[in-house]
């Protein structure tokens, strides 16, 4: 790794499953203490019916991070559906953190306030990038799914930090419906939060027994571990400036130091894959999104990869 993953930073991103709250809570109190990440998104961004369970913790997690030095940023919900998603995002913008837009529906409410974008708004070329530049947007985390040779173009020029998914299943749709519930014979309404019981999403198979996609109440997730820990070299002479990590029931503590390492030359990349392999503990990790092939397939490292 040359020098240059040096200047690349490391964003925590924020919770996508239903943990208890203590659980919730300890995980930022330790990613607050010990984690060498430089952001860290918080907030219920899948389903809104969670937020009353983490909303006692809110204020201690995100006051021991600040005091950790971290800078905190409060995410909105990826889809907002009613009247009370929409106070919500408002009152994400009122409490005087910056926030993570992850709709177009919050930037309705940012009334001047400092905003960032969420990878699930869709910019997927420069045009879109400089329109979010114009808006105010301080920083833009691009969506999973795009190749190297998209996410080229967009940092060449950009005015802003653009950030890339670099580790945990990648989130590939949002609904209105819970299928989550529905597999256990619940409606949405009456769910009984049966998310509750994976901590990592639920696996889905076809019928042929295979290994397919994942379910987190209303979010659909990738099998596999999304990974460019390998293409970390590549991503820094593509101007990338963050990496985005996605919390999972595993030692993401472990996780953001590899990261850090690899970025900072310490540590070879395939070691570092390797490390990263053993702590998922089974799960296949891919990278085929940025190869610009299929997302489930793990490619060799980008490490030819050049500006032309």
């Amino acid at each position: 790794m040359q020098s240059k993953g040096k200047n690349i930073s490391l964003t925590m991103g924020p919770v996508l499953f239903n943990w208890s709250v203590e659980k919730w809570r300890d995980f930022y109190y330790r990613i607050a203490d010990e984690a060498p990440v430089d952001h860290v998104v918080v907030g219920e961004i899948v389903c809104s019916k969670r937020t009353p369970f983490f909303m006692p913790a809110i204020g201690d997690v995100t006051e021991r991070l600040k005091a950790a030095g971290k800078r905190v940023i409060l995410a909105s919900p990826i889809l907002v559906m009613n009247k009370r998603e929409r106070t919500g995002a408002q009152d994400l913008f009122d409490s005087g953190f910056t926030v993570e837009a992850n709709d177009t529906t919050a930037l309705q409410n940012m009334g001047g306030n400092a905003f960032t974008v969420g990878p699930f708004i869709n910019i997927y070329n420069e045009a879109s990038r400089a329109y979010f530049e114009r808006l105010g947007a301080e920083r833009i985390a691009l969506p999973g799914e795009l190749s190297l040779n998209s996410i080229e173009p967009i940092t060449r020029g950009a005015k802003v930090p653009i950030e890339v998914f670099g580790f945990g299943r990648m989130p590939l749709a949002i609904s209105a419906r819970c299928y989550h519930a529905r597999v256990k014979g619940l409606s949405k309404d009456s769910c009984r939060y049966v998310c509750a019981n994976d901590p990592d999403g639920m696996d889905v198979g076809t019928l042929d027994g295979d290994d397919f996609l994942c379910i987190n109440g209303v979010q659909t997730l990738s099998h596999t571990f999304h990974n460019v820990i390998t293409d970390l070299e590549a991503l820094a002479h593509a101007r990338v400036s963050a990496i985005r990590l996605s919390p999972h029931d595993m030692d993401m503590v472990a996780v953001a130091n590899i990261f850090r390492q690899t970025l900072d030359g310490e540590l070879a990349p395939q070691a570092a894959a390797e490390k990263l392999e053993r702590l998922a503990d089974g799960f296949p990790m891919s990278n085929g999104f940025l190869h610009a092939v299929e997302g489930f397939k793990a490619s060799p490292a980008l490490a030819e990869f050049s500006l032309g």
